[in-house]
């Protein structure tokens, strides 16, 4: 197990809601907040395939939106929510929530995900087994290891100062998050090329917002994110970040990525800034 990011369920009715858990691991230098939305998208998935008794798994589609309210650090343990508007035969429609206590730490909105056949992924017998583990004990059920988050290098190919920035990410052959995602057809995660473009996008927000006169720019909102196709292991991407307006304390950016001259994914990012103290 390497990118099974819910590690307990401690509450589920299939096609409508369900709590559950997630910890970064200690290990994970510069943790990403995409990868705290892929755990809440993950618990809306086992709403999901329990309702669909495991014939058919939801994929990323569409977010409406998503609010980064506060960072996240290595070894925090988030509290998972998620409420499904919809789950029908051919999609979901689902909020969701990370928390630590009471705190809230992402929101996401109006998530849309295709659903398609679970053996073209993965075994059903041993997805099935899974959720029975992580429905049958309070204890945390690790699936998850820092170095399966990894981000390939970003190259810059093209740089416009404070208003463009383009680069090419090289999808490795082979890597730990292949394994479960997915056993029977490796899929590059929607969610490593969203915060791809989410740390393009930061590094164009720290031009264009002037950074040395910042202490902190981080990603807060992320809108209309959409994957449109697979990414294959060994492929080459090609991410192009524009800056659309900035008012001196925010940013707000276009991000596109594509394989071969064909859009796969898009996204509009704002990036805050903090002053330096």
């Amino acid at each position: 197990m390497a990118f099974l990011l819910v590690d307990r369920i401690t509450e589920i009715k299939p096609g409508t809601r369900a709590r559950g858990g997630f910890t970064l691991p200690e290990d994970l230098p510069d943790p990403s907040p995409c990868l705290v939305a892929e755990a809440i998208g993950q618990l809306a998935a086992w709403v999901a395939m329990a309702k669909a008794e495991f014939r058919s798994r939801p994929i990323a589609g569409i977010t409406g939106e998503a609010m980064f309210k506060e960072g996240v650090a290595p070894g925090t343990t988030f509290d998972l929510e998620v409420a499904l508007e919809s789950c029908e035969d051919d999609s979901i429609l689902y909020d969701g929530w990370a928390y630590v206590g009471e705190t809230p730490i992402i929101e996401l909105r109006r998530c849309v995900g295709p659903m398609l056949p679970m053996e073209e992924f993965d075994d059903p017998e041993a997805v099935r087994r899974r959720f029975a583990l992580l429905c049958g004990t309070d204890r945390p059920v690790t699936g998850f290891f820092g170095d399966a988050a990894l981000i390939p290098r970003l190259d810059i190919i093209d740089h416009d100062s404070a208003k463009r920035l383009r680069a090419a990410v090289r999808v490795p052959t082979s890597a730990a998050f292949f394994a479960d995602h997915f056993p029977r057809k490796p899929v590059f995660p929607g969610t490593l090329i969203l915060d791809a473009k989410v740390r393009l996008a930061a590094r164009l927000a720290s031009e264009a917002l002037d950074a040395s006169r910042h202490s902190l720019i981080t990603p807060t909102r992320l809108c209309k994110v959409k994957f449109r196709s697979f990414v294959y292991p060994g492929q080459m991407l090609e991410i192009e970040a524009e800056v659309v307006e900035t008012n001196g304390f925010s940013a707000e950016i276009t991000v596109t990525a594509e394989v071969g001259g064909q859009r796969v994914a898009s996204a509009r990012v704002e990036a805050g800034a903090r002053e330096a103290s």
